[in-house]
This record gives structure tokens, sequence and C-alpha cells, in this order.
């Protein structure tokens, strides 16, 4: 059961031919009044309807997930 799906930002998946990656806000994603999530999504084609692979954080564990993701791309 999904809310109302928006689309925040989409970019090329590096190291595909047409991949792409997708930010989207998730109203209600699990339900009436569940807490809206960031999904992020990968798709190996841009022209599918539902990403291959997605990920739902909570806008709780944006920073901590932000943090992350800056020390990978450091340790890089």
């Amino acid at each position: 059961m999904s809310g109302k799906n928006t689309v925040l930002k989409t970019f090329k998946l590096a190291g595909t031919k047409d991949g792409q990656i997708s930010v989207s806000r998730i109203e209600e994603p699990y339900g009436p009044n569940s807490a809206p999530v960031v999904s992020i999504g990968i798709s190996l084609k841009s022209e599918s309807e539902e990403p291959d692979w997605k990920a739902h954080i909570p806008y709780e564990n944006l920073d901590e997930l932000i943090a992350a993701l800056k020390e990978a791309k450091d340790a890089k």
C-alpha cells in the first residue's frame, strides 16, 4: 500500500546504458497516518514503471544517511 509519490529528482545511473536513480517523497507509504519517507529507486532502464530496487528512508534518518554517504565518498 502506497500513498502519493512525488518525484524530486532523477539522474543517470553510472555504469549503465539507460539506468537511472530517482529520489521521491512518498506520503503515507504504509497506509493511512503512516509517516512520509524518502524513496530512493534504482532502475536499469529509464522507461521502467517501477524501480528494480528501492529503499524507503524515514525523514528522521536522513542526516545519518547523508553523513554515511559522505563518509563512503571520502573513503573512495
